[in-house]
C-alpha cells in the first residue's frame, strides 16, 4: 500500500499547474471527439498553462507550440463557428492523398531543421523528438481547425511519441494525460469517421 502511495506521488507531486492542464485537456479533446465548439475555451486555458510547464521543463519546442496553439485555437473557434450543421455539431471534411503527402514531407523537413536549431543553439532536452512533437503537432492542429478527419491520425502519432519524452523528462501527469489522449485520439478518428460516412460531410 505504501508502495502505490508513494508512486502516486511521485507521478503527481506538487504540480497543481500541471493538474489543471491536465484536467482542461481531458475536457478539450471530450469536446472535440463530439465535435462541440465548446471545446476551445478549455484548450486555450490549457495551453497557456503548458506554456509554463514546458518551459521550466527546457521543452522549448513545445513551449513555442503552445503559443501557436493559441493562435490557431482562436482560428478554430472562429472556423468551427461558422461551419456547423443543423444541431450545432461541426461538419467533417478530408484531405486527398496529395495533401498528405505534402504534410508528411514538410513534416519530415521542419523535424530536421527544428531540431537541428534546438540542438545546436540551445540546451534543449530530446531537441528531436521534441521537435517531431511541435511540427507533427501544428500539422494536426491545422487539420483539426480546418475540420479534415485525419488529424486524429496525425495525433495518434504525436502522442505515441509525447508519451515517451514526457515521461522521461518526470512529466509523469502529463505523460498520462497523452496516454490517455492515445486512447480518445482512436476513438475520435472513428467517431468522425462515422459522421462523414453518414452524409454529413457535404461542406466544402
Amino acid at each position: 500500500m505504501s508502495a502505490a502511495f508513494d508512486f502516486l506521488h511521485a507521478m503527481i507531486g506538487e504540480r497543481p499547474i500541471e493538474i489543471a492542464a491536465v484536467i482542461l485537456g481531458l475536457c478539450n479533446i471530450t469536446l472535440l471527439i463530439r465535435r462541440s465548439i465548446w471545446n476551445y475555451p478549455f484548450g486555450i486555458v490549457m495551453v497557456i498553462l503548458y506554456m509554463k510547464i514546458f518551459y521550466d521543463a527546457k521543452l522549448y519546442a513545445d513551449t513555442v507550440l503552445q503559443i501557436f496553439f493559441v493562435i490557431v485555437q482562436i482560428y478554430g473557434l472562429i472556423h468551427w463557428h461558422n461551419k456547423r450543421d443543423a444541431t450545432g455539431l461541426v461538419i467533417v471534411r478530408r484531405i486527398t492523398r496529395s495533401q498528405a503527402f505534402a504534410y508528411a514531407i514538410i513534416g519530415a523537413g521542419g523535424v530536421g531543421v527544428i531540431g537541428t536549431a534546438f540542438s545546436r543553439l540551445t540546451d534543449a532536452a530530446l531537441p528531436y523528438w521534441d521537435s517531431t512533437i511541435l511540427v507533427f503537432s501544428i500539422i494536426a492542429q491545422i487539420l483539426l481547425a480546418r475540420r479534415r478527419l485525419e488529424n486524429w491520425l496525425v495525433w495518434v502519432g504525436v502522442d505515441i511519441v509525447a508519451i515517451g519524452v514526457y515521461w522521461a523528462k518526470g512529466l509523469y501527469p502529463t505523460a498520462g494525460l497523452y496516454a490517455v489522449f492515445l486512447v480518445l485520439a482512436t476513438v475520435g478518428y472513428f467517431n468522425w469517421r462515422r459522421a462523414y460516412k453518414s452524409g454529413e460531410a457535404v461542406d466544402s
